[in-house]
């Protein structure tokens, strides 16, 4: 790469603009189903900059905005990708660290607030590492795209009672964008993964199985407790629990043993506790690997209630699987592995950590079309009772190798 050309793309990385549009975007308040205040901010970013903006209305209150920086000629066309909403509302009265607020606050050099961490941090990244490469007056073979998504945090309807926009995540931005036109050649996804590369990260299952029981009055229920829908799916707990390891060992990858959390019990009805419940459920968050089919691992959900029918014939047992979200990976030798990786080592000196990692992403969505992902972004560690935070180092950093990247992978126009 042009050592001067990159020096004077570097230099025009600005720390104050990082942190001014940190904050930003910190205090536009967009939990899941509410992201077209932060569409709105977007967009006029992306027009400042004399972007060629697109605006994809998901639906009402909910909007994916696309910025585009064309090149000149037939150069690859690189992605970045980030979703507007944030993991929590700011209301959440369990959550009172600064950084699970939706107002900034910039201390010892690093910023707090809701979202910078998952992830509106990549996103101000992604677009101060475009700004720096105009600055320079870089002109560019291939095309930039930064896609501001909504709907990307593990979120899903459910039922009559769980229904809205508020619930509908999983990726559900990403797919209104795939299916309406943009398809890279690859993509960078800023996910908060503290600057290791994640080659490939778990799918998401979810699974409810359910018990029945008579509906009776306690008064009455005299040798019949046992029937109780919720004393039945104790003992179909206990056998889910036998389940589980033989689930963790199959579904190895990577380095990582598969998972299955038991996500919620539901049952019976709290303002009339008098009364046998007819039905309990339980649900299941079981994370498949990137190389097992969802086929495959649906059938083994199968299997699992099939036996419980078995043991159980009196039980009612039934299931539905209503999430679907497989998992990603990508080659260690993909091109766009080895920009990062070079870029990174020379911006911090040293080469990039890889890592496979439990969580899923929106690289779920783009892999399904031919766009090999990537998932590397910035972010401080594990989060802890002050909330979500990442330094200003951190995000300069990250914003330089995303920078370089540019130019490697898109190519600089002679």
């Amino acid at each position: 790469m042009n050592t001067p050309l990159v020096d004077k793309v570097l230099a025009q990385v600005s720390e104050e603009g990082i942190v001014e549009m940190s904050k930003d975007v910190i205090s536009i308040c967009t939990p899941t189903g509410f992201e077209e205040p932060m569409a709105d901010y977007m967009k006029q970013t992306f027009d400042e900059m004399g972007l060629r903006v697109s605006w994809q209305q998901v639906e009402e209150g909910r909007a994916n905005v696309i910025g585009v920086k064309e090149g000149v000629g037939r150069g690859k066309s690189l992605m970045f990708n980030g979703h507007m909403d944030t993991s929590y509302t700011g209301q959440e009265t369990h959550l009172t660290g600064i950084g699970y607020k939706p107002f900034p606050v910039v201390k010892d050099g690093v910023i707090y607030g809701l979202g910078i961490y998952n992830m509106k941090g990549a996103l101000v990244c992604y677009t101060q590492a475009l700004k720096a490469v105009m600055a320079a007056g870089v002109k560019l073979e291939g095309d930039v795209i930064i896609a501001a998504v909504a709907g990307e945090i593990e979120k899903s309807q459910w039922g009559t009672d769980f229904v809205g926009p508020e619930y509908r995540g999983y990726g559900a931005g990403t797919h209104y964008m795939v299916n309406h036109g943009f398809i890279p050649d690859m993509c960078i996804l800023g996910e908060p993964t503290d600057m290791k590369m994640v080659l490939g990260h778990f799918g998401s299952m979810w699974v409810r199985i359910t018990t029945h029981g008579p509906y009776m009055h306690t008064g009455f229920s005299t040798g019949r407790q046992h029937e109780n829908a919720i004393h039945r799916m104790r003992r179909v707990m206990d056998a889910i629990a036998e389940w589980i390891p033989s689930w963790e060992e199959k579904a190895a990858y990577g380095g990582k043993n598969g998972i299955v959390n038991l996500g919620c019990v539901q049952g019976g009805y709290p303002w009339r506790a008098s009364r046998l419940p007819d039905r309990c459920d339980v649900f299941l968050d079981v994370r498949v690997p990137p190389a097992m089919r969802m086929a495959d691992a649906a059938r083994d959900i199968k299997g699992l209630v099939m036996k419980l029918r078995q043991s159980y014939p009196d039980h009612g047992v039934e299931y539905e699987i209503f999430v679907t979200a497989p998992g990603a990976e990508i080659s260690a030798d993909h091109p766009l592995v080895k920009a990062i990786a070079e870029s990174h080592e020379a911006v911090l000196g040293g080469p990039p950590e890889t890592d496979t990692v439990i969580w899923s992403s929106d690289a779920s969505v783009m892999t399904r079309y031919g766009i090999e992902t990537i998932n590397y972004g910035p972010s401080s560690g594990v989060r802890k009772a002050d909330g979500e935070k990442v330094p200003i180092q951190v995000m300069s950093d990250i914003t330089k190798v995303y920078a370089r990247v540019i130019c490697d992978i898109c190519g600089v126009a002679s």
